[in-house]
């Protein structure tokens, strides 16, 4: 019996630091992918969700696979061991995935982006404020031009 409140005890504490850790990753996260991505809100917030269900997947099959132990638990000193090891994988593993995550963003920064050469808004605005624009005459109404 010792080791079924094992395992309830291990499940509820990994579960609550997953999605714990997967809010504040998805709240953090939202203005680093802003840059990265240009500006580009509906991207950023796409990525963003994939990240948090990749992060829920990948976190919740690990908790799911390191649920099962060889121990045989029949003292609280043997269950309070076994969650600290467990908890403390879980930990880990959390702890490296973010890190990995906030590396390859910080170094590809930059390097994302999703507009061809040379028609990046920002490049576009540079080039026409490097020559002036020459006024044009319409002919006719606006609503000629909005058909």
């Amino acid at each position: 019996m010792m080791m079924v409140v094992s395992y309830f005890i291990y499940l509820l504490i990994s579960i609550a630091l997953i999605v714990w850790v997967a809010r504040t990753l998805h709240k953090r996260a939202a203005i680093l992918l802003m840059d990265a991505f240009h500006g580009n809100a509906g991207l950023a917030a796409s990525v963003n969700h994939l990240l948090v269900v990749g992060f829920y997947l990948i976190n919740i099959g690990f908790v799911s696979l390191a649920l099962k132990s060889d121990l045989v638990v029949d003292n609280w000193r043997k269950a309070i061991e076994m969650l600290s090891e467990k908890l403390g994988w879980v930990l880990l593993i959390l702890g490296a995935m973010h890190f990995f995550n906030l590396f390859v963003l910080a170094k590809n920064r930059h390097a994302i982006s999703f507009w061809p050469a040379g028609s990046h808004p920002d490049e576009i605005t540079n080039e026409l404020r490097k020559e002036p624009l020459e006024p044009c005459q319409l002919e006719g109404t606006i609503s000629d031009y909005l058909r």
